[in-house]
């Protein structure tokens, strides 16, 4: 079956073979960091030349953004064990498998493409549905909130490599969307920055793609002041995890600490 699915993916959208590769190249390590079974296997199914889409820094990168968001969706969790998780843009991401507490709901929602392809590799499981719908549209709103068992359950969005390809005006309405459709919900979000989007042709992994970075900020507040009653609550570099793991990855915190992504939460 290795190497048998076509790969037809949007430009935007070829971007998830980035973290799939580094994911599947990490667990195959002796030490490795995390572990994502399911992303050796796409890898091995789509026959994916990982060369294109694994490199040190997106490496590096892509590892601590996993590390982080995991945690922070664990502890998510621990405070909310009946959560109704929204992943946005879920590309190939398997993260319902270890955050998953039992009784958690999971919803995955990208494009057409990403999804026709995502269900080809992975399997029917319980309480995760996987949508075809784009972020920038309500479309799929109504189909999750029907399955919300009841108020007292959370609402968590997540957006993982996903705001640097909209601009602001289109993540204004994304999380306009989402407020209106549900009210008291918790977003978490990746950011990146305006010297990203400046140099992206010097980005090690996403310059093998024809994805382009459409906007960046220096903090998460300005993303919260683009809707209003939209707080941030919180915001760690990827340097925070990135600098524990490598010389390189010390040096990059150390050399160029506000060139890094970072993580932001949001609430209203």
């Amino acid at each position: 079956m290795e190497g048998n699915i076509e790969l037809k993916l949007g430009d935007v959208q070829t971007t998830a073979l980035i973290p799939v590769a580094v994911k599947a190249n990490e667990s195959l390590r002796r030490n490795a960091r995390i572990h994502d079974d399911v992303a050796v296997q796409i890898v091995r199914t789509l026959g994916i030349d990982t060369a294109h889409y694994d490199k040190f820094m997106s490496h590096e990168g892509v590892i601590a953004r996993t590390v982080m968001l995991d945690r922070m969706v664990k502890d998510f969790i621990a405070e909310n064990p009946e959560t109704v998780i929204v992943n946005l843009g879920a590309g190939f991401d398997n993260r319902f498998s270890r955050v998953d507490n039992g009784k958690i709901l999971w919803f995955d929602i990208d494009l057409p493409d990403s999804i026709e392809l995502r269900k080809k590799v992975f399997t029917e499981r319980d309480r995760v549905t996987m949508l075809a719908g784009s972020v920038l549209d309500d479309g799929w709103c109504g189909p999750v909130k029907e399955e919300i068992p009841g108020s007292g359950w959370k609402v968590l969005f997540l957006a993982e490599g996903l705001f640097m390809y909209f601009t602001l005006d289109e993540i204004k309405k994304m999380i306009g969307i989402l407020k209106i459709n549900f009210p008291g919900a918790t977003l978490i979000a990746e950011q990146n920055n305006p010297m990203m989007v400046k140099n992206q042709k010097y980005h090690d992994t996403v310059k093998n793609t024809n994805a382009v970075f459409k906007s960046g900020t220096w903090s998460g507040n300005e993303i919260a002041s683009l809707v209003d009653g939209v707080h941030m609550t919180e915001e760690h570099s990827f340097n925070e995890e990135m600098r524990k793991h490598s010389f390189g990855g010390w040096l990059f915190a150390t050399l160029l600490p506000k060139m890094n992504d970072r993580w932001a939460r949001f609430e209203w």
